[in-house]
């Protein structure tokens, strides 16, 4: 099973992600949404599995600096283009495991690591 992460390397959380995954005996592919991008099909595959409300960062330093009309009337196809745009905003780590995408790094997702 390949597991690929999406990361931002210089986040706390998912270094812990990535570690605990290391531990657990995994061996993921790294993709750092800022150094590498994200793929716009994938950021498409993750929003409509997942749900665009979950990975959106609404509380990143990213978000804070948008403007109100970026905000404004805010849907899918509209988050996917900000979250290409501004790949900063979306919550990590994403973890894809081929049979399930998990975002951020909560105990539920922690448990299925470990």
């Amino acid at each position: 099973m390949t597991l690929t992460i999406y990361h931002l390397k210089t986040c706390d959380t998912c270094r812990k992600a990535i570690k605990a995954v290391k531990a657990a005996g995994h061996e993921p592919v790294l993709i750092d949404v800022r150094a590498d991008g994200v793929p716009v099909d994938d950021l498409k595959t993750i929003a409509q599995t997942v749900g665009w409300e979950a990975l959106i960062n609404t509380r990143s330093t990213t978000w804070r600096g948008l403007s109100g009309a970026d905000k404004a009337d805010m849907n899918g196809q509209k988050a996917i283009d900000l979250m290409n745009l501004h790949p900063t905003l979306i919550k990590r780590p994403v973890i894809d495991t081929g049979l399930e995408i998990t975002v951020g790094w909560t105990q539920d997702v922690q448990a299925k690591f470990s």
